[in-house]
């Protein structure tokens, strides 16, 4: 039980969101080791001081975000900006790349015009088959389900 209320969480080198929101929100999964890794990246890179982290399995989640559904979190990562805009996939990506200096160098080649369609392909792809890369490391079944 401790671990499946640990991983619901936002492990404790990532900020976690003020209500009313003061920084940028980055919704992830948070069962997955993939996701978990990513973002404690993108906290590294600059994040940290720019953004904060929630995962969507979370309960407060779905109380406070109630137009998103489980199915689009657990489909893409979700960024609500301070304006309470939401970005998802290759779009909250591309957002990112635009807030952390240190993703700068990645903006003009994620924002060549009518390039979007190309980069949400392919984040879906890698999306879909996140889990594969945590499978060996899961402490517990929530990467199993997603094999079965």
């Amino acid at each position: 039980m401790a671990n499946t209320d640990q991983a619901h969480k936002s492990p404790s080198m990532l900020p976690p969101p003020a209500d009313p929101l003061t920084r940028s929100l980055v919704i992830y999964d948070g069962d997955c080791k993939f996701c978990t890794r990513s973002v404690k990246t993108i906290a590294r890179l600059g994040g940290r001081n720019r953004l904060c982290f929630i995962s969507l399995h979370d309960p407060s989640v779905a109380e406070r975000f109630s137009d998103l559904t489980h199915q689009r979190l657990m489909d893409e990562m979700v960024v609500i900006d301070l304006s309470e805009n939401r970005y998802g996939g290759a779009a909250a990506f591309r957002f990112l790349t635009r807030q952390l200096p240190a993703l700068w160098i990645l903006a003009p080649l994620l924002h060549i015009p009518f390039s979007l369609p190309v980069w949400s392909f392919c984040y879906r792809q890698i999306a879909r088959i996140r889990y594969r890369f945590g499978r060996n490391s899961c402490d517990n079944d929530s990467c199993k389900i997603h094999f079965d």
